[in-house]
């Protein structure tokens, strides 16, 4: 896989979520909405601007404020070692998804508790409140601080690391609801309002627009991603607040931002409404989420991709992977099958049939459409239950002599000692000894220690199988199935011309 960096400055996808104690604060943003029940607003109070008036979104927020709250957490924290570089600029000056920790460690032989804050919306009048899971994430005591002041504590119903969701119970009833939108009706270019209270300075409302709808960034826990982008400026603190339409309806969970500082620099992530709806609804119901699976691992069809399997489009998953045993294999599925249809619908993005797949639920039987060896056939599979391991989503990811040839690269057949050592199952493919920088296959991302199980879809058990393929592709692009670590991904490597 290429490896891109930024030249200019270092740009980051933090989670805007916790302060943390004496003014650390973690970086995650969220919002939280329930559905189905009234707003707090009073019948037939305007919610449009009036002709002949400054525009103003005062009403839509004088109906949203006060089912959006501030979530406070606290968790107990062993004596911490003290990290000479820890702190700001040799590190991020606030926690994140990917760094492990709310708050930056204590000094050493001190223990003592670790503070955070966010934010959370009100979804039922009888005290359900929905936020992130990074804001209560091994938090021991949680407290709702209400808008009107008042400060209750919180019983954590169920967490969902994979949606980034939390669900909460207060013991107060009769509260102000914020009515839960249709986030498939959201159009980029509409205005949206964050509601939160972003490092700790009081409830503050921001406005934007949808910058962009069914954005990943595969950041932290965030298996199951489809987010809204927006430029409504939101920071830490902000995490579990609410982003609202013109109507006052939530529409998503503030969750994530890019960014080059720590702070705002109008682009952040909002989990969507209709999947925020799903997941609160089976954590209230079981205090887990449960999601289908089919045991495969999947990659975006690319125009080098479709080249070397000789499709004229782009449509579709290409199956890198089927799990032994799994509902996949079951149903007869293969390595190297492009998946074009679920159910009828066509396939045109990783993330948006993933998230089908799970939406679906275990037990649910679908129908894929697969391509395979240029022929389209119906597969109906029965789905599993997804485990927390990315199985549904891309894979992390050769001549003999010096690394050098059309591919740029130098391999040996793989030995039974190196497979076990490298913790593989088969001995099968040829092993990535060396890789000339300057080649072909660096330029593909093909690293040392790879293992080419096939090439455009054939068997390669030694270095003339290799040879031979790559001859005969000419100036097409080689579709290497690649070994890494256990994962499989195809990797389509153009020759180089005269080598």
């Amino acid at each position: 896989m290429r490896e891109y960096r930024w030249i200019l400055a270092p740009i980051v996808v933090l989670a805007a979520s916790c302060q943390a104690q004496q003014g650390r604060q973690t970086t995650m943003q969220n919002a939280g909405f329930l559905g189905d029940a009234p707003p707090a607003a009073t019948t037939g109070e305007r919610t449009g601007p009036p002709a002949g008036r400054v525009q103003s979104y005062s009403d839509v927020v004088a109906k949203v404020a006060p089912a959006v709250v501030t979530i406070r957490s606290e968790r107990r924290t062993r004596a911490a070692e003290e990290y000479p570089f820890s702190g700001f600029p040799f590190g991020l000056p606030f926690g994140n998804r990917g760094g492990g920790g709310r708050g930056q460690p204590m000094p050493r032989g001190r223990g003592g508790v670790e503070r955070g804050l966010g934010s959370g919306v009100i979804v039922r009048a009888d005290g359900y409140c929905l936020t992130n899971h990074h804001v209560v994430d091994g938090a021991q005591e949680i407290q709702v601080e209400l808008n009107d002041g008042r400060r209750v504590p919180a019983k954590l119903v169920g967490s969902d690391a994979p949606s980034d969701l939390a669900l909460l119970k207060i013991d107060v009833n009769s509260l102000p609801v914020l009515r839960l939108g249709n986030s498939d009706d959201v159009r980029v270019g509409d205005v949206a309002l964050a509601v939160g209270n972003p490092l700790g300075v009081g409830q503050t409302v921001t406005m934007g627009i949808i910058s962009a709808k069914n954005r990943t960034t595969g950041v932290g826990e965030g298996t199951f991603e489809d987010f809204l982008q927006t430029d409504a400026p939101i920071n830490q603190g902000n995490s579990g607040g609410a982003l609202v339409n013109t109507s006052g309806e939530l529409i998503g969970i503030n969750s994530q931002i890019l960014s080059t500082s720590g702070g705002s620099i109008g682009i952040g992530f909002a989990i969507p409404s209709n999947m925020a709806r799903t997941v609160m609804e089976q954590l209230a119901s079981k205090g887990k989420v449960s999601r289908g699976q089919i045991g495969i691992g999947i990659q975006q069809v690319t125009p080098e991709i479709a080249r070397s399997l000789g499709r004229s489009d782009m449509r579709g998953v290409l199956v890198n992977s089927v799990s032994p045993g799994s509902p996949a294999e079951k149903a007869g599925l293969k390595t190297g099958d492009v998946i074009t249809k679920m159910n009828g619908q066509e396939i045109r993005d990783l993330n948006l049939f993933r998230n089908r797949v799970a939406s679906s639920g275990p037990g649910a039987e679908i129908t894929l459409t697969v391509n395979r060896d240029g022929r389209d056939q119906d597969i109906r599979v029965r789905l599993g239950e997804f485990q927390a391991r990315r199985d549904d989503e891309p894979g992390g990811g050769a001549e003999g002599g010096p690394a050098g040839g059309r591919l740029g690269i130098s391999v040996e057949p793989l030995t039974p000692e190196v497979a076990a050592r490298l913790g593989l199952r088969s001995a099968d493919g040829l092993l990535v000894r060396e890789v000339d920088p300057a080649g072909a296959a660096a330029d593909a991302g093909i690293t040392d220690g790879d293992v080419i199980v096939q090439a455009n879809r054939k068997p390669v058990r030694s270095v003339s199988d290799l040879e031979a393929i790559v001859r005969g592709a000419g100036s097409n692009p080689v579709l290497l199935l690649v070994n890494r670590g256990g994962q499989t991904v195809f990797v389509p490597v153009t020759p180089r011309a005269g080598r």
